[in-house]
Formats: structure tokens, sequence, C-alpha cells
């Protein structure tokens, strides 16, 4: 934007004076198709730049232009006047010396301030010395800075304190916007805005509402942001943990534990163990621990802004590692339907028992029950699919350990007759070994009978009655001849097999024979 080629000059001579006369007394209405109007460019302006009032449709038959500050067409309103022939520029009492008038009537302002900010008239005559008058605006905003952010209260107490944050600006026409943690406020009871958006209330703080904070200034022209501002919310301690959590340990480990809790300022921590107090440590470390070492440890947390205090206490056993159990059976083999029972012992106190069948944990069926304790387990009725390894495990919170594996068979009933023999058989087996050993003993009482006093007798009957010996002698034969018959045959009866039970008791039936033979002789 160019200045005209003529240079404004002070003073006002009778033509100008003229000119003014008779635009107080006509007034003419440019046609409507070339209707002359003022724009600003740009439509807002910032303060120290420059901003400039266009004129459009400017008619051909133009004289002069003369513009004038405010809503009145006044001489001490005047800034410029211009005349088209001569091309001279007159400054008027409103001119600051920052302002241009072009040939085509815009209006251009340097380094405008705020007090640049209005209305402008835009007089024009032509060449009939008739007037006609157009209206423009200026709106200039200032450019903005930094705003900050103040609060009324620096440490409020979490749940205790509200707090009121103020966007602190230069410029007072302006708009604020507030956000948290770099987004829009969310829509919360707990949150107040003025009526000018100046100040933001959070009631009832939380630790949540630390923040960071940031207001934001803006006008027409302009925009600039605080630097964040963070709460410092006091708050806490909540109930502290501690870790591990952990309550079992073996004999001669180490105890290794920690406290925490939330605090704002950070919370001073204390120990009790079993009711002794303790060097006041976060951390606390016992080497090599002993069932001496098994109790209550009380962890204590105090947060000296809120004046507040909490406690947890956590419960530590001690344990030695379980030694191995040992599994025991009434009977290892059992028949179908008969019953078992599985005992689990262990040398240790306080321990928990776990029943193995082939490696796997041992499914209960409606024939196995456990004892109160689960140390004896008790299969009645047994059956064939019972058969197997048997196993039990003790542990403590600390440890586990397995018994060695017990087999346990299961036998038909089947299985046990077909390897045995009838009731019958066997009475009649055991009836003939009895009569086998009578027949026995009576064939040796024979040969001792015939060797010694016997055999005299005979040889005295000989001698007198030779008939008569020759029949004893063949009673003698006969004699020995059936009972050894009856020895062979009682004999043959235990090696034959079992056929009939009537075969039991034939062998009373020799045995009878034998001893009425001896009895005759």
């Amino acid at each position: 934007m160019e200045p005209p080629s003529a240079s404004p000059r002070a003073g006002r001579g009778p033509w100008q004076e003229l000119l003014l006369a008779v635009s107080l007394l006509a007034f003419w209405n440019p046609p409507t198709t070339a209707q002359v109007t003022v724009e600003s460019v740009p439509p807002n302006a910032a303060e120290g730049k420059d901003a400039l009032l266009r004129v459009l449709n400017l008619p051909g038959d133009t004289a002069s232009l003369t513009w004038f500050k405010g809503e009145t067409v006044l001489p001490t309103h005047k800034i410029l006047l211009y005349v088209i022939d001569t091309k001279i520029t007159t400054p008027g009492p409103a001119y600051s010396g920052r302002e241009t008038i072009y040939p085509n009537g815009s209006l251009l302002f340097q380094n405008i301030t705020l007090n640049d900010t209005g209305s402008y008239i835009l007089q024009i005559i032509n060449q009939k010395f008739e007037t006609a008058l157009v209206r423009g605006q200026l709106q200039v905003f200032p450019e903005l800075h930094k705003p900050s952010i103040t609060s009324n209260n620096s440490n409020p107490v979490e749940n205790v304190d509200s707090v009121v944050l103020t966007c602190e600006s230069q410029t007072q026409s302006t708009s604020c916007l507030w956000s948290v943690n770099s987004k829009s406020l969310p829509d919360s009871p707990r949150l107040e805005l003025s009526l000018d958006n100046r100040t933001l209330t959070v009631h009832g703080v939380t630790r949540n509402d630390t923040g960071p904070y940031e207001c934001e200034t803006r006008n027409p022209v302009s925009a600039d942001r605080s630097d964040p501002f963070t709460l410092n919310v006091l708050y806490g301690p909540d109930t502290p943990t501690i870790s591990p959590p952990d309550s079992y340990y073996r004999l001669g480990a180490n105890l290794s534990l920690s406290c925490r809790t939330a605090s704002n300022p950070p919370a001073q921590y204390s120990w009790l163990i079993n009711g002794r107090p303790q060097p006041s440590t976060q951390e606390l470390f016992i080497p090599n621990i002993t069932a001496k070492n098994s109790g209550s440890y009380t962890c204590s947390v105090y947060n000296n802004a809120t004046r507040l205090n909490k406690t947890t206490v956590k419960t530590i056993t001690v344990s030695e590692p379980v030694s191995q159990p040992l599994l025991t059976a009434s009977n290892t083999t059992v028949t179908k339907d008969d019953s078992v029972v599985l005992t689990c012992s262990s040398n240790n106190t306080g321990v928990s028992i776990q029943w193995f069948f082939n490696g796997q944990i041992l499914t209960l069926t409606d024939r196995m029950k456990l004892s109160q304790d689960n140390s004896t387990l008790t299969i009645d009725p047994v059956r064939k699919e019972d058969a197997g390894k048997y196993q039990c495990e003790v542990s403590n919170p600390v440890s586990s350990n397995k018994s060695d594996p017990v087999r346990l068979d299961v036998e038909d009933d089947s299985t046990e007759q077909s390897s045995g023999l009838p009731p019958g058989a066997i009475a009649g087996i055991v009836i003939g070994v009895v009569a086998g050993v009578a027949v026995i003993a009576a064939l040796v009482y024979l040969q001792y009978f015939r060797k010694t006093g016997g055999a005299s007798d005979l040889r005295d009957v000989t001698e007198h009655k030779p008939s008569a010996s020759n029949h004893s002698q063949d009673q003698s034969d006969n004699l020995s001849n059936k009972i050894e018959e009856v020895a062979y045959s009682s004999l043959n009866f235990n090696v034959q097999e079992p056929k009939k039970s009537t075969s039991a008791s034939s062998s009373p039936a020799a045995t009878e024979t034998v001893y009425s033979e001896v009895q005759k002789k």
C-alpha cells in the first residue's frame, strides 16, 4: 500500500473551504449498480500493525475525498482531504501523521493503535458539487502476552481444602480457556468457572487434581498460553503394603520385607516385630531365620504434613522342610471284593497329605474313603482297576516330599480256585495221607513180627502140625499181600486226579480192613 504521490500540506485555501461549504448543502446517492462501500483490511487489526479502510466502486466523476473520524462530519474530526484534479492532500485536526489517503479514496493506517478503533466517514464530492457519505469501521486488538496462573492455596490438603486458580493477563478484554493434563476441563461438579472464565475453583481437592493446569487468553488477532501449573496436593499416607506377599519361609532362609505407601510428602516408616520396636527404615532384613523369627510384623507410616498415620500387620511363619513320609498297606496282594487300608505316616506336624495313583493325583471313587486328616486311604471293596502304584505326598507351605511307591495287586476269585482243589478233594487227600501212614506202620509191624516171636511160634506149630504150618504160612502170605494191595491202593489214590468226592471215603474202609486183618492174626 503506497501513499499517493501528492503529499499532504497544511493550510486551507478558498477552494477547499468552498468545497466544504458545498458538501454541507448538497448530497447525492451513487447509482445502485455502483454502490460505494468501505471495508477494513484486515477485518480485525492487530495493535502495532498496518490496516486499510479500502474504498470500492468509487464514482468516476469524483472531485474530492475527505475522511473524518467518528460518527459526524465536523471540521474538527477531519483527517485528510484529497483533491482529484490537483492530487493535493490536506491534513485535518484529526490527522496523526500515520494516515495516508489514496487516489481511490482508501485510507491507510500505519502502526495502528488501540485508539484508532472506531467509526470513520468518507465524504465524496463530485464535479457537480454533490456530496455522498460512506461509513467504515476499524477494529484494533492488542497483541496478547503470556498469561500466568496463581493459586490461593499452595499446599491444599486432600478432601479438606478447595483451591481457586486465577488466569492473570495484562489484557482484560480477552477470553480465557482452561485445560488440565493437556485436555479440556472435564464436566465435574467439583470444577467451577467464573462468569468471565478468569478463575477456576476446584472444590474438595484430591490427589488426582494435581494437574498440570494451563490457561489460554485469546482475542481476534492473537492467543497465548500460560506455563503449566501443578498443584502440590498433600495426601496420605494410605494403608501400607508389605512385600513380598509370602507369609511362609523355610528354616535358614533370608527374610527381606519392604513397606510401601502413597503419601505426599513421603511418609516416615517404622517396624515392630512381635511388638518390639525396630530401626525406622522402609526395608527390613533378617538373615538365616529360625523358628524364633515367626510372628507378627507391623509396618507403621506417618505423614507429618497431614498428621495422619496408618499401619499394616503381616504374620510370618518359619517352617523346616518336611521329611519323606512312609506308606504302608494292610495287604499288598488282595482278592477282588476284599478291602485294603493304606496309611501315610509322617514325622512332621501340621502337614497336608495328597494321594497319588500311578504318578497322578488320585481321583476318589465311591469305594474309597479318606480319614479326616487324609493320612489313611481305605478301599472297600477292591476292584481290578485299583491295582497299581500308590504314593502319598506330605507338604507344608515351604516344602513337599513323596513316599516311595507301594504296589497293590488284585486277584480274581476264579484265579485262586483254578490253581487249587475242591474242598471235598482236599479233605480226601488229608484222609488218604493218614491212611497211608497207618498202612506203612502195619507193614513195618508185620515184618518185625515175622522176624521175631511170630516166626518162632510158626516153627513150633510146623514141628507138631505140618499141615497146619503150611496152612498158616499161606494165611500169612495172603495177609501180607492184602496189606500191600491196600497200601498201594491208598498211595495210588493220593496221586490221582480228584474226579469224584467218593474217593475220600474209600481210604477209611481200606484202613479198617488192614486193622481187622491184623487183629485176626
